[in-house]
């Protein structure tokens, strides 16, 4: 980044030292700088890098002048813009170097960052339950199954409806931010069909569309792309058809406290 600046300080600084010194004829002359002197226009020519005269009734001084100062508009602006962009890298290298080395999700409220515990999700079938263990097999039966955690509301609140999240991932796997379906005394994480001889697992769960930045070796930020309405969520972290879904759940209640 630093020397993407310095190539463009260096080449603002270039085309602020070219001017361009328009004549009535609709031709131009590339000078570096010039200076009305009685009824004569003296200027220093960049193409024979010498200084030079004209009568000043052969210049368009009016247009000359104010291409100049759209120029030197130009170039303000710009070295605004490469500023805050600067800026907001530096902020975000700040606040990424704040996350633990831990695997794991972190909240950012404000100037906090907040660790958020993993919730213990368990297998619901028609024979009962069991605690999805983390990187466990997928269950031995067939049919229908759901993930899910005890409790119809999570107790960490947001306060935005568009919260961002750090996940430092403990292995290259899949991750997002989903919305939890509702049960009596419980939410649902994923919803599983299990296919009867091969085994094989189809995962269903309500994803939502987020935005995604690494800010590090297995560390990345993630964030909605749209507001999220009133509801339970998570944060998952799985691998497609294995049936090892991890989950961070959080709750958006407008007017709650977080």
């Amino acid at each position: 980044m630093l020397r993407l600046i310095l190539a463009l300080l260096c080449a603002g600084a270039a085309l602020a030292a070219t001017v361009r010194l328009y004549l009535k004829d609709g031709t131009y002359q590339l000078v570096r700088e010039y200076k009305v002197v009685e009824d004569r226009l003296r200027y220093y020519s960049l193409e024979r890098s010498e200084w030079e005269e004209l009568p000043l009734n052969l210049v368009d001084l009016k247009r000359t002048e104010a291409e100049h100062a759209q120029r030197q508009e130009a170039l303000r602006k710009e070295a605004e813009e490469v500023a805050a962009e600067e800026k907001l890298e530096r902020e975000q290298r700040r606040e990424a170097d704040r996350i633990p080395p831990e695997a794991g999700v972190y909240f950012v409220a404000g100037q906090q960052l907040l660790s958020i515990k993993q919730a213990e999700s368990k297998v619901v079938t028609n024979k009962g339950r069991s605690v999805l263990k983390i990187l466990s097999p997928i269950p031995v039966v067939t049919g229908k199954a759901t993930v899910e955690l005890e409790g119809e509301r999570s107790a960490n609140l947001v306060a935005s409806d568009r919260p961002e999240f750090y996940l430092r991932l403990a292995s290259d796997e899949r991750f997002g931010i989903i919305r939890m379906g509702a049960k009596k005394g419980a939410r649902i994480v994923q919803r599983w069909t299990i296919i009867p001889i091969t085994k094989e697992l189809v995962e269903e769960q309500q994803d939502i569309e987020t935005f995604r930045q690494q800010a590090g070796e297995g560390l990345y930020k993630i964030w909605p792309v749209q507001p999220l309405e009133p509801g339970e969520y998570a944060v998952v972290e799985y691998t497609l058809a294995k049936g090892n879904v991890q989950a961070w759940d959080f709750a958006w209640r407008p007017g709650a406290k977080p």
